[in-house]
């Protein structure tokens, strides 16, 4: 009896450190098949905005951006674009088209409010330079423009995101808005 109780417990030991030792694979496999998931190294986005860009009045606007990240490890950076679409129904229409650049500096954990390592979502400062192009009364005047603009990315889900946003600048005098778009 105590033969059989010493071949039970060694058999059970064994298989015991052979399970384990299969849960630790697959725990390195999923950490493996984890790590090498394509990252989404670009951003498409389309948004509504409420601007002050008239002299008189508020202005609604249409916009269009797409960011891609840039090739630093330790803090993520984007760098691309945004065009915009202004109107205040009222005889004036403003085209922007500008150059972005965007530092993520913090992002913070939707469920525990802890700050977690950054993959280009959460917290961002962003500068536009461009081109301000002003069409009133069938004339057009075109300036430089320059603006600050910060936000939240927020994602959902591998691809999809919403980003509301603030923005500063000149000649306009400030934006706010939204927009929504997939990373790929």
């Amino acid at each position: 009896m105590k033969k059989l109780m010493i071949i039970m417990f060694v058999l059970g030991v064994t298989l015991s450190a052979q399970e384990a030792e299969l849960e630790s694979q697959e725990m390195v496999d999923l950490y493996t098949a984890d790590k090498m998931m394509p990252e989404q190294q670009a951003a498409l986005s389309f948004g509504l905005e409420w601007t002050m860009n008239s002299r008189e009045n508020f202005a609604g606007a249409l916009m269009l951006g797409f960011d891609f990240k840039l090739p630093v490890e330790v803090t993520p950076f984007a760098a691309g674009f945004v065009f915009t679409l202004n109107n205040n129904f009222r005889g004036f229409t403003v085209l922007e088209s500008c150059l972005l650049f965007r530092w993520y500096f913090a992002d913070v954990d939707d469920a525990s409010w802890q700050i977690l390592p950054n993959e280009h979502r959460g917290f961002f400062i962003q500068t536009d330079l461009g081109l301000y192009l002003f069409i009133e009364d069938s004339s057009a005047t075109a300036m430089f423009l320059g603006g600050l603009r910060s936000g939240y990315r927020i994602t959902r889900g591998e691809q999809f995101f919403i980003e509301p946003f603030g923005r500063l600048g000149y000649p306009f005098a400030f934006g706010i808005g939204a927009a929504a778009g997939l990373r790929f």
